[in-house]
């Protein structure tokens, strides 16, 4: 699979763009500011319906504008496939494929698939365990669609639990039965979704360990550790016993949604004791594995997308970088750089098969 035309309107500070790529190393180079980390955004839009960076679509609107459109051409196997994403402001966004419109936009996630790599990503060491879940969702929602199912209808009990931990703090009452049919219900999704993630990182972890090797060339060990509240009881008595806590809190305090993954080098803690080139490589590689993660379930080679690729990684551990990612299963690469003939002169060493992009 891969990228064949790209076509942006009015989408952050593009006001209108077409791209037509090769299906090897594509290269976005240009000043700050001049849209390749947007332009790498629209590509991952057409396969996650949604934008990396914003969490709400509406602000993607470019300034002046009241909508956005983003359409993506990909050669999938024998056959064109037409992705079409479009927001206009007050409306729903639209996600159309082969000029048909998803009743929902979950049902599109998984089949074009798409890994990035961003400076932002270093939230996932330095920010809450919010970040952590999300990226480990990320992968699992692509991989299945059961998941994300299960996902959706965890969050939305899970919200209407809250809604009803504060009405009953407003109103001064007491309602154990409804919160005992929620409990059921968060129970019902969460507990195969927690089983369905301790499953998977237990196979993601050598995976993830291999890239950082490949890509550093160290004898570093690096670690993944997964912890949830569900790891020391059931979920239903759990809940229970959190009833008194909940109430105080207004919100329910356990549960899947309080999961936490911890990062560690040489047994040390990422965040505290990684130089800054080390937590670079171990996000890179936490992406490489979401990669083949991808591509062992589906077979379908990710899109990848590497974001200001030189943030906090010299010419040496970048050109490993593009070793790795110009050899097969990867099929196609999209990269944003400052520099034309930093990055020029890097690309070619390792493959011929690239285009560069002025902006």
């Amino acid at each position: 699979m891969f990228l064949k035309r790209l076509y942006i309107l009015n989408f952050k500070n593009i006001d209108s763009q077409v791209y037509t790529f090769c299906s090897g190393v594509n290269c976005f180079v240009g000043d700050n500011g001049v849209g390749k980390t947007n332009s790498l955004d629209a590509i991952y839009h057409l396969g996650m319906t949604k934008s990396y960076f914003n969490s709400s679509a509406s602000h993607s609107i470019r300034f002046g504008e009241d909508f956005y459109l983003i359409e993506g051409t990909f050669q999938k196997e024998a056959r064109e496939e037409l992705v079409v994403c479009s927001v206009k402001k007050g409306q729903k966004k639209v996600l159309k494929r082969n000029g048909k419109a998803y009743e929902k936009l979950s049902e599109h996630i998984g089949a074009f698939p798409v890994v990035i790599v961003s400076p932002s990503d270093r939230d996932l060491i330095h920010e809450g365990s919010e970040a952590r879940r999300r990226f480990l969702d990320g992968m699992l929602c692509q991989l299945s669609p059961s998941y994300l199912q299960a996902l959706l209808r965890y969050n939305q009990v899970l919200s209407q639990r809250n809604g009803l931990l504060k009405l009953m703090a407003e109103r001064q009452y007491f309602d154990p039965h409804t919160l005992a049919i929620y409990d059921e219900q968060l129970a019902l999704y969460g507990a195969p979704i927690f089983q369905e993630r301790k499953a998977f990182l237990e196979a993601f972890l050598p995976t993830f360990q291999e890239q950082y090797t490949a890509l550093c060339q160290g004898k570093e060990q690096v670690a993944i550790g997964y912890q949830s509240p569900l790891e020391g009881g059931n979920f239903r008595e759990l809940l229970s016993q959190s009833r008194s806590q909940d109430r105080a809190a207004q919100y329910t305090t356990v549960g899947i949604h309080k999961d936490d993954l911890s990062f560690s080098i040489a047994q040390q803690p990422v965040k505290k004791f990684a130089s800054q080139g080390q937590q670079k490589s171990f996000l890179i590689a936490l992406k490489l594995a979401q990669f083949f993660s991808l591509y062992t379930h589906s077979h379908i080679a990710p899109i990848l997308l590497l974001d200001d690729i030189f943030d906090k990684l010299d010419s040496k551990r970048v050109g490993q970088l593009l070793s790795i990612v110009s050899q097969p299963p990867f099929a196609q690469v999209f990269l944003s750089d400052t520099d034309l003939e930093r990055t020029e002169q890097i690309v070619k060493q390792v493959t011929p098969n690239y285009q560069i992009f002025k902006l």
